[in-house]
């Protein structure tokens, strides 16, 4: 039975559309690809910068590193969510981010706290050259001044709604669908 609150907004096909042309634009903006580091925000981030490394490798016959990043310990928000938050793994490359552009990979742009919680746990590894931050969709509703450089999709959602981003290795399919009424 179809839940009547959920809507799709991108279907398989749209998704890979998007994604296609977001490696592009991060590689119109990168000029030393060999020096680009794509760093996926679990969970689902981190399946959008494979998924984007890959395209941009097999477009432009360049291997592009990937790491992760798990933000839990630096989120503002840590004393709300309880006693023993679920923390992942950060992973990085052996050479490390110092002189590298990276580009945060995030699947939904909201509040920007997500966001301002990755910079913090990055300033703590080094000192990039450039970031970017690539996100699948900006949903809107900012409450920090951030603004995704390469964004697939806008879309303006009402507070008590929520954008969720399909990824086939967590949810046996790619897509992204409006949840209405899921943050009441």
């Amino acid at each position: 039975m179809a839940d009547s609150r959920r809507e799709l907004l991108l279907d398989d096909k749209a998704v890979e559309r998007v994604l296609a042309r977001m490696a592009r634009e991060i590689v119109e903006r990168v000029e030393d690809l060999p020096n680009l580091l794509l760093i996926g925000i679990h969970r689902r981030g981190v399946h959008l910068a494979r998924w984007l490394s890959a395209e941009i490798e097999r477009a432009e016959s360049t291997p592009i590193a990937t790491g992760t990043l798990d933000i839990t310990l630096y989120r503002d928000d840590l004393m709300a969510i309880g006693p023993r938050p679920i923390v992942g793994e950060t992973r990085l490359p052996t050479g490390g981010i110092d002189g590298r552009t990276l580009v945060i990979v995030d699947d939904v742009l909201y509040t920007g706290r997500t966001v301002r919680a990755a910079l913090d746990e990055l300033a703590d590894f080094g000192r990039p050259r450039r970031i970017l931050l690539c996100v699948l969709v900006d949903r809107g509703g900012r409450e920090l001044p951030i603004h995704g450089d390469i964004v697939g999709k806008s879309y303006d959602v009402g507070g008590a709604d929520r954008v969720e981003v399909l990824v086939p290795a967590i949810d046996q399919r790619s897509g992204v669908e409006l949840v209405k009424g899921a943050m009441e």
